[in-house]
């Protein structure tokens, strides 16, 4: 393969995004040619990593192979990339391959930077320290959620962005109502560690959910973001930055500890023509159009849009940069927009959820009616949807191109 030979739809990423967006495309036309540069075997529904760590799911439950969910009609590259050089419409794979594009999709996900604390990589799956981030530690949590009977559990939360941001707090639910079920809470001491100032971005649903934290004891932490883990000590560092900004050294023993990682985006795109300052695909966060190059988009974790990093936020940005991208083949001037759709499903309890939705701004945006899923409380619908719905809708409607719910609208310019 070379540079001589055009794609004429380029797709970087074959997650969730990437297969969605190219899906759709070919819903609107079937005949497009479409690329997708993926090094990956195995693709992950890792929405269902955090039932994994509470006992619900099988890890392989939310495991295909890559080739099952990748469009019949898609070119799969199996590489990655290192490089872009958008002036010359080519990237640069790491087989040393340049290949050309007419029309540029950028959607690799979102790094999970574990040794960005010091001791965590070489800790993790071991010495009490787990991640519902990894499908591999995910098992690790439900053993050491029923393993521990008395003793600290900590739960961590880092600055944002980061994907899924209800996953840290979901981990300590779930635990917490295993134990309580269990009857063994009382002698458990539950902590959050949060290194942002508030327990949910959205300030309507944290109501409900401080009443769950209350209800099961846990001692919410603000603005303790976690540096270090001495896994054979079984201690944890955290930086707190009190109301005047000075900072000061906090630790904590643990019989547990649940870590959510830093995030970034991925080096090549950090260190690209692509990104803005804080290293995030530079788009408009309406169209999802680069905001320099006019034959790119950008959707997923990767881009910078204020919205919530979330598959149903994915969900949602598929159908408009596919969307846009048909009426740019044709030459046309209409566009269609994204509102910052998001979507958590905050698993309080074994049967119960908060399911937040919401756009930019905070802006709630339920799905279906209030009276039926009751908008900031739990139901035990949310949790049906949750884990009988929402895993069907992901592989057999949105890697599929199918649109339940989510059509484009169109922006009045």
């Amino acid at each position: 393969m070379s540079a001589r030979q055009k794609h004429p739809i380029l797709i970087v990423g074959g997650g969730a995004a990437g297969i969605s967006v190219a899906a759709s495309l070919l819903k609107r036309n079937s005949s497009l040619k479409i690329s997708i540069i993926e090094p990956a075997e195995s693709h992950y529904y890792q929405p269902g990593w955090t039932m994994v760590g509470a006992g619900i799911f099988n890890v392989e439950e939310t495991r295909r192979d890559t080739a099952q969910v990748m469009p019949n009609k898609v070119n799969w590259i199996k590489s990655s990339v290192t490089f872009f050089q958008p002036e010359e419409n080519t990237v640069s794979l790491a087989d040393g391959m340049v290949i050309a594009y007419d029309r540029l999709i950028v959607c690799p996900g979102i790094k999970l930077d574990w040794d960005a604390v010091e001791g965590l990589s070489e800790n993790l799956g071991k010495n009490g320290v787990t991640s519902n981030y990894s499908s591999t530690h995910s098992l690790y949590t439900w053993e050491l959620v029923q393993g521990l009977k008395s003793g600290r559990a900590l739960f961590t939360q880092p600055p944002m962005p980061i994907k899924c941001a209800g996953a840290p707090q979901k981990a300590l639910y779930l635990s917490a109502d295993h134990w309580k079920r269990n009857g063994v809470i009382k002698d458990i001491e539950i902590s959050f560690y949060n290194a942002v100032g508030v327990l949910f971005g959205v300030g309507d649903y944290v109501p409900a959910l401080m009443k769950y934290m209350d209800g099961y004891g846990a001692n919410i932490r603000f603005s303790h973001n976690l540096i270090s883990i001495d896994g054979e000590a079984k201690i944890a560092t955290f930086k707190q930055t009190d109301a005047e900004g000075a900072t000061s050294l906090v630790t904590s023993t643990f019989g547990m500890i649940h870590v959510c990682p830093p995030q970034k985006a991925p080096d090549f795109i950090r260190n690209s023509p692509l990104s803005n300052d804080a290293g995030w695909v530079d788009v408009d966060q309406h169209t999802l159009r680069h905001s320099k190059y006019n034959n790119i988009w950008s959707l997923g974790d990767v881009m910078s849009a204020p919205n919530a990093k979330t598959a149903a936020a994915v969900r949602k940005q598929a159908p408009i940069v596919a969307a846009n991208i048909i009426e740019d083949l044709s030459s046309s001037s209409k566009v269609y927009g994204y509102d910052g759709y998001g979507a958590c499903p905050l698993t309080v309890e074994r049967g119960k959820i908060v399911l937040a939705e919401f756009g930019y701004g905070g802006a709630l945006k339920p799905t279906l009616p209030t009276w039926l899923l009751k908008g900031t409380s739990p139901t035990s619908l949310a949790w049906f949807l949750k884990k009988s719905v929402m895993p069907k809708l992901y592989w057999d409607w949105m890697l599929k191109g199918k649109e339940l719910l989510v059509k484009p609208s169109e922006l009045k310019q």
